[in-house]
């Protein structure tokens, strides 16, 4: 399976050059216009990203909640049976010893 950049551990938390700060020329007046914009565009995607991952982890989070009542659903079932079964090998053993007594004559 290819992996991309998104999949290395690590890689989304590397600060770029933006990010940082760090010019290779000094600030011009009218850049700040354009910080500006660009703040507000990273500060949209950080809020719609947030967003998804709000929505997966509520998703996840169900999702166990589900598991969870079904492993406790088949754990009380299982319980259940090993009653039953305990139960019925009760009624077999004395069943058995019932048979077992039992006598019968033949005659030829």
């Amino acid at each position: 399976m290819p992996r991309g950049v998104s999949d290395i551990s690590g890689l989304r938390n590397i600060r770029s050059m933006h990010s940082a700060g760090k010019r290779s020329i000094p600030r011009v007046a009218g850049t700040a216009y354009l910080d500006l914009y660009m703040l507000q565009k990273e500060k949209e995607r950080l809020e719609k990203e947030d967003a998804v991952l709000e929505k997966r982890k509520a998703a996840i989070q169900k999702r166990l909640d589900d598991v969870n009542k079904e492993i406790e659903m088949l754990k009380a079932l299982e319980e259940k049976e090993k009653g039953r079964q305990a139960d019925r090998e009760e009624v077999t053993e004395e069943e058995s010893q019932e048979k077992r007594w039992k006598k019968m004559s033949l005659s030829y």
